[in-house]
């Protein structure tokens, strides 16, 4: 008896070491983003998925100026971090006129990781570094 209980409680902690650790393997990185790079996107915002794990914000470039005219999906960090950081769902919404500068996918489709978009109409500007997230001793830096 005592050994099938021991049997147990092995197995136990194996599956809850198991469980612990599948959700940062489950988080993607982000090298596919070419961080050497900077492009410029000048267009109308078509949509915005405020949804987990990442917000993405896609934008008719129009304008071509640097990077290639057309639908580019910008991927952002969660509605959490954005959250954190001051932005709310309704910061950004379809049919604005936006400048967005991006770094772009590597691989060179119309995609990649918000730098800093501005509204056209109000001159705002938002950013957000979805590497922050990343970085040792966020919670740190943030609490300053």
């Amino acid at each position: 008896m005592k050994s099938s209980l021991t049997k147990v409680a092995a197995l136990s902690t194996l599956l809850g070491l198991a469980a612990a650790t599948y959700p940062v393997a489950a988080h993607h990185s982000t090298t596919m983003f070419d961080r050497e790079k900077t492009l410029p996107l000048v267009g109308t915002v078509k949509e915005l998925h405020w949804t987990n794990p990442h917000v993405a914000i896609f934008i008719d470039n129009s304008a071509g100026q640097g990077a290639a005219p057309g639908l580019w999906v910008i991927e952002l960090t969660s509605p959490g971090n954005l959250v954190r950081s001051g932005w709310t769902r309704t910061i950004v919404k379809p049919g604005d006129k936006v400048t967005a500068d991006i770094h772009p996918l590597r691989d060179g489709t119309k995609g990649g990781a918000l730098r800093k978009i501005t509204l056209t109409d109000t001159g705002q500007s938002y950013t957000y570094n979805i590497r922050d997230q990343e970085r040792p001793n966020l919670e740190q830096d943030y609490g300053k």
